[in-house]
């Protein structure tokens, strides 16, 4: 089978795979869409250890099951997939806190990813699509999981209820733009994006009706947002971040494009600011995700933009250089 491997630092090539073997409790998808993370991004300019040259990468996607070797699971379904392969067993995972599992895999980093033809996932990853959603639309289901499991831990923090609130989303790619979408869609009125990228300012209004700005050029005045949503993880961004923050305010960071840096902790004290962390998402949120979707929680996605498999090589490099407008590149099987 065909498949879209990472070789070295910003590289990416399409090389010929063997086709997944089937294990017991396990199915085989024929892939229709994956979209490209920035952590594949992260991956492709050499910054994750865990992701290492050879790899397979790829973790949001959509398609129909070619081979199970589970009952609830039948050739010809429409799925999506939870990446996070989890244990089952644990606290967390009994608590239906499964992405915490300490046990946890994941494709396309300690397993082969979905840039390819096929896909080998156990069965309890798997989740069938509604009629109503389509494969591509589906394939946005992990990166809107993660936008919704963010937003949903915060309300349990803030102070006054999201549409009351003035809001900060740093970061208008995938994750950014779909929290803002949701901000949106449970009734918060005032929705700002910081984003460098022009092409992604204007995506963001067009698409979030988001007040969108440069930070670079003009930063976010301080002390003025309730809530501040960080979808890059970066220093600069931490530190805007916690600069934007109202005193008694709530700063969500979801990025991980920096692994460690220094923060201004006397305003975090003085201020009594709430800063969180989110991993990812719970089983229960991808099935939320997949319903959110199908009612048009997210709106018509018509941001996102789909290539052929052949150019995945060139879709890393237009991400890389930031030629495009696209929130999220999904890429599909040449015809």
């Amino acid at each position: 089978m065909k498949a879209l491997v990472y070789t070295q630092p910003l590289h990416m090539q399409l090389q010929e795979r063997p086709y997944p073997e089937l294990h017991d409790g396990e199915v085989i998808i024929k892939v229709a869409a994956a979209g490209i993370c920035g952590s594949d991004l992260h991956a492709y300019h050499g910054h994750d250890p865990r992701r290492q040259p050879g790899l397979v990468l790829g973790h949001e996607l959509a398609g129909v099951v070619a081979e199970s070797a589970a009952p609830r699971l039948q050739a010809g379904q429409r799925v999506t997939v939870n990446p996070l392969i989890t244990c089952g067993e644990c606290e967390y995972c009994r608590g239906g806190r499964d992405n915490l599992c300490a046990n946890r895999s994941m494709i396309g980093m300690s397993r082969p990813g979905a840039f390819a033809e096929y896909l080998a996932i156990p069965a309890a990853s798997v989740i069938s699509l509604p009629d109503g959603l389509s494969l591509v639309q589906a394939a946005i289901s992990e990166p809107a999981a993660t936008a919704l499991h963010a937003i949903n831990l915060s309300m349990r923090v803030l102070a006054r209820p999201l549409p009351e609130l003035r809001t900060l989303v740093i970061g208008g790619g995938a994750v950014g733009l779909l929290a803002a979408l949701l901000l949106r869609s449970y009734g918060c009125r005032r929705v700002s994006m910081a984003e460098v990228n022009p092409l992604r300012r204007e995506s963001a209004r067009e698409h979030a009706g988001c007040e969108a700005f440069n930070p670079l050029e003009t930063p976010a005045v301080a002390n003025t947002f309730d809530y501040v949503i960080d979808a890059v993880g970066a220093k600069a961004t931490r530190d805007a971040a916690l600069e934007a923050v109202k005193p008694g305010g709530v700063i969500m960071h979801i990025g991980l494009q920096d692994w460690a840096s220094e923060i201004d902790m006397r305003k975090l004290t003085l201020a009594e600011v709430s800063l969180l962390g989110t991993y990812t998402y719970s089983m229960a949120d991808m099935h939320a995700t997949v319903r959110a979707l199908e009612e048009g929680a997210f709106g018509e996605l018509g941001w996102v933009e789909t290539r052929g498999m052949s150019e995945g090589a060139r879709a890393f490099s237009d991400l890389h250089e930031q030629r495009t407008a696209a929130g999220k590149l999904v890429l599909l099987p040449d015809a």
